[in-house]
């Protein structure tokens, strides 16, 4: 996860396919539909990890855009209003206390079948944010006309219908 020039050959050869499937954004590596496989703990490590490198947020850029181009989604991540869609028409920066965050991925990786201990949790997601928060090449980071939202104390309906608001009152 180090190497540039691996990570350089990965990017060239390997396929990832964006398709819209009713209303549903599926990711497919190689052919493989790997949306599941994408939202596990050990990869979204990986992920902040080898998101600091230029040739893989390069790679990923455009394809990012492209699912994007025609409007009318809902994308998710730490720059998607910063980097991929700056000029997207809503910007939503959700935020909550460290503990909860750890509290709600316990639950999830259990609902999901997985074992979890919320000390490994909480490293590494506090590892987490600390790599993608002081990464050189698009730091984690609300842009200024973000709309943050800290959803702590709200479920996550509570959570849409503050976004739904927002949008609403525009």
């Amino acid at each position: 996860m180090d190497d540039v020039s691996a990570l350089n050959s990965l990017c060239s050869n390997t396929s990832i396919v964006l398709k819209n499937i009713a209303g549903q954004m599926k990711v497919y590596l190689d052919g493989e539909d790997v949306g599941d496989k994408i939202r596990t703990e050990e990869i979204g490590l990986a992920a902040s990890k080898i998101s600091a490198f230029a040739v893989v947020r390069q790679s990923l850029l455009q394809l990012q855009r492209e699912a994007g181009a025609e409007g009318g989604i809902v994308a998710e991540g730490r720059d998607m209003g910063s980097v991929v869609f700056p000029h997207a028409d809503y910007k939503f920066y959700l935020d909550a206390d460290i503990e909860e965050r750890i509290k709600r991925r316990h639950k999830d990786l259990l609902g999901k079948g997985n074992s979890s201990e919320l000390q490994s949790i909480q490293k590494d997601m506090l590892a987490r944010d600390k790599q993608d928060s002081e990464r050189e090449i698009a730091p984690l980071k609300p842009t200024s006309c973000s709309i943050i939202i800290d959803s702590t104390d709200l479920s996550v309906v509570e959570t849409v219908e503050k976004i739904i608001q927002q949008v609403s009152n525009k």
